[in-house]
């Protein structure tokens, strides 16, 4: 018998029993549907944050004091270090959160940073009105500020602020900037916040304690070299007490970032396929029933010539038509939930091609391996005995 009678047959078995097609299908739909969502967002999710390291440069070193009672890092050790074969640039900073802000009747809280003008290189900060923090205001100790977008929507109503003043824990500074909008992601917002100058904040915050800054390397092919001088630096400083101080560059950050967003994108599909196998147990229930619906049908078509491998390739066929249909209706649906999902809850989704193929190409292996167990069990009836079921 040709293959594409034995399909014929198969499909005509299905579609007269479409209820109940449908619910055995459901499994695979739900799971295929799943699993194409859930990788989605995860890929989606980890696209986003590798961007989102990679804008801040793959060059960037970034080292931490910890402790409060661990010696801060002074201007002279920066100055010196910045000497070093690798290192390009060096940007101390000084942050705060909490911090108020007024103006007019208008008031909030932001966060501050406090570095100099090498800050805007080495963080790939860009402005979009105005100008950054220069030298001068670094050297007369100007109470000047450059401010997010969401700062100067939330206490002007307008970004056009370049000029005006505002308060921050009651002096008064000048908006000399305003920094150009990156938006929201999975890292937070870094349009909320007012850069000034490093000496400016010393005096503002009552300290001169460098915990924190941020190095350039020459180039990515410099950036082992860079921590190497920073971390015999370092150690000598802090007596080779490395609970002292961390150091941070954007390969191992973003490694990180996608070796925790690879884990929990496959313990999700890891979920979501489970319904797979619940589907394809589905399929193996529905095709017994079949069997033995089928009985004597199968007796009269084994009583006139037909060989059991035919009879087994039928039953096979049905259980793939089942499984592949559930596939791709799973499929559709995924491409369709995705896009909702991204659309509703403002989620980036990125669906791959090699997702969508093996999800659809696992569909159908469910369909041969679940089916295999009826098909052959079919196939193995005796006529005679067949014949006889009632």
């Amino acid at each position: 018998m040709k293959f594409s009678k034995l399909f014929k047959m198969s499909l005509t078995s299905v579609w007269s029993n479409k209820i109940r097609s449908f619910l055995t299908m459901l499994g695979i739909i739900i799971g295929i549907s799943s699993v194409i969502i859930m990788l989605a967002i995860g890929q989606g999710t980890t696209k986003q944050v590798t961007d989102s390291i990679e804008k801040l440069g793959t060059n960037l070193i970034t080292v931490s004091i910890t402790g409060n009672k661990t010696a801060a890092i002074t201007e002279e050790e920066l100055a010196d270090l910045q000497t070093k074969p690798g290192i390009k640039e060096i940007a101390p900073a000084l942050t705060q959160g909490n911090i108020n802000i007024k103006s007019g009747n208008q008031s909030t809280t932001t966060s501050l940073e406090a570095s100099t003008p090498a800050y805007a290189e080495i963080r790939k900060i860009e402005v979009s009105d105005g100008r950054f923090i220069n030298a001068r205001d670094l050297d007369e100790r100007y109470k000047v500020a450059v401010i997010g977008t969401d700062t100067a929507n939330n206490i002007f109503g307008t970004t056009n602020v370049v000029g005006k003043t505002m308060y921050v824990n009651g002096i008064e500074f000048n908006i000399v900037g305003v920094l150009k909008s990156t938006g929201s992601s999975s890292l937070g917002s870094s349009d909320d916040r007012i850069i000034i100058p490093l000496s400016t904040a010393e005096r503002l915050l009552t300290t001169t304690k460098i915990k924190s800054f941020y190095v350039e390397a020459t180039d990515k092919d410099s950036v082992n070299t860079a921590k190497s001088y920073l971390q015999l630096f370092l150690d000598k400083k802090y007596n080779n007490d490395t609970s002292s101080y961390k150091i941070f560059d954007q390969t191992s950050l973003l490694d990180t970032a996608n070796t925790t967003t690879a884990t929990l994108t496959a313990m999700l599909a890891g979920i979501a396929g489970i319904s797979l196998v619940v589907g394809g147990i589905g399929i193996m229930n529905i095709m017994l029933v079949s069997v033995i619906e089928r009985t004597k049908e199968i007796g009269i078509r084994k009583a006139i010539g037909a060989e059991r491998s035919i009879i087994l390739l039928q039953f096979l066929i049905e259980s793939v038509c089942i499984s592949g249909l559930g596939g791709i209706i799973g499929v559709m649906i995924g491409y369709l939930g995705s896009y909702g999902i991204q659309s509703i809850f403002k989620l980036n989704v990125l669906i791959s091609n090699n997702v969508v193929i093996g999800s659809f190409l696992f569909s159908v292996c469910v369909g041969i391996v679940f089916g295999m167990y009826p098909a052959n069990k079919a196939s193995k009836l005796n006529p005679i005995e067949a014949l006889r079921f009632e």
